[in-house]
């Protein structure tokens, strides 16, 4: 398959001819993503490139990389293209996160950030623009493959999560790395435990002295990241629930609720952002929710949206704090 760039024939229309190199642009990216030093490589002079990319309607990822008309351009395609312009770099923090599966809050939760986030080992290295660059130091145990590319390990890449990000999405990050966790429709068990990650603070890196301060408020049962800020906003208003208490219906199945404040019998749940999907998924959480009402202990349940805990922070503590009021 000729992929080189050929100077025209002379009975050739001008329009034959841009649709014969646009055809061989896309020979020279069968995954759809063209690297210009192929394309240079392949004898197609600048120019030109340039001019065919932007009349094929091709989309820039990185410099020196495009994607082809109609192409996702997704974080996972970010992180490849930059991964494989500069093969010294390791992913990291939220893009590593992305990799193991990890979820880490961002502005709008629940959607990943198309920056791609790499560590680079070498010390005064320089980058190109377009990805964001720690300079840290990697031992080899540091290191793993996730999906092709190179990747800090999982417990590397939740300690220098939990160094870095603001109380709320380091808890969060700690919490889905600690617990089971169906992520984006895969189920994946724990990454880590919480020995692994006192030894990953345990080093004098930046932020380490802080992180570990929070690692009490850790829990290795929480069910969502939109469930580790309720608890934490509980436990800043003085609120002491006790988490994933276990409690029996009288069907004899076992539940555990988000929080329980058994001396009220007030039982708290926080919806995740995931859809139920189908009726089945549906009538089940029905079910559930008929049965923790009729709980030994339970006089009341009450439940809030990831988005009021995101968004309304206040008009949750204090609905939990009204009905606590009301149930003593």
């Amino acid at each position: 398959m000729d992929t080189r760039w050929i100077p025209p024939a002379t009975q050739e229309t001008r329009a034959g001819r841009r649709q014969r190199e646009l055809r061989a642009l896309d020979r020279l990216a069968p995954g759809g993503v063209l690297f210009t030093a192929r394309a240079k490589a392949a004898g197609w002079p600048q120019q030109l490139l340039n001019r065919r990319l932007a009349q094929g309607g091709w989309q820039q990822v990185h410099r020196g990389a495009w994607a082809a008309p109609g192409r996702l351009l997704d974080w996972f395609t970010h992180a490849w293209v930059v991964h494989t312009l500069q093969p010294h770099l390791v992913c990291s923090h939220r893009t590593a996160a992305a990799l193991h599966k990890v979820e880490v809050l961002t502005a709008t939760p629940g959607h990943r950030p198309l920056t791609a986030e790499f560590t680079d080992p070498r010390p005064g290295a320089r980058h190109r623009a377009g990805a964001r660059v720690h300079r840290l130091s990697l031992a080899p145990a540091d290191r793993t493959v996730r999906r092709g590319l190179r990747t800090t390990s999982a417990v590397r890449t939740v300690g220098d999560l939990i160094r870095c990000l603001p109380r709320e999405q380091a808890v969060a990050a700690a919490d889905s790395a600690l617990a089971t966790r169906t992520v984006h429709g895969v189920r994946r068990p724990p990454l880590l435990t919480g020995h692994d990650l006192r030894e990953e603070l345990d080093t004098h890196r930046d932020g380490a002295r802080r992180a570990r301060t929070w690692l009490p408020l850790t829990d290795p049962l929480c069910g969502s990241p939109a469930e580790s800020v309720a608890r934490l906003l509980l436990l800043d208003a003085g609120l002491r629930p006790v988490s994933q208490a276990r409690l029996r219906a009288p069907s004899g199945a076992v539940l555990r609720p988000d929080f329980f404040f058994r001396p009220q019998g007030l039982v708290v749940e926080i919806e995740g952002y995931a859809f139920h999907g189908t009726r089945e998924a549906h009538a089940r959480d029905l079910r559930r929710f008929n049965e923790l009402q009729r709980c030994a202990g339970v006089r009341r349940v009450v439940r809030f949206t990831a988005v009021e805990v995101f968004r309304a922070p206040g008009r949750v503590v204090a609905d939990v704090r009204a009905a606590l009021r009301e149930l003593a």
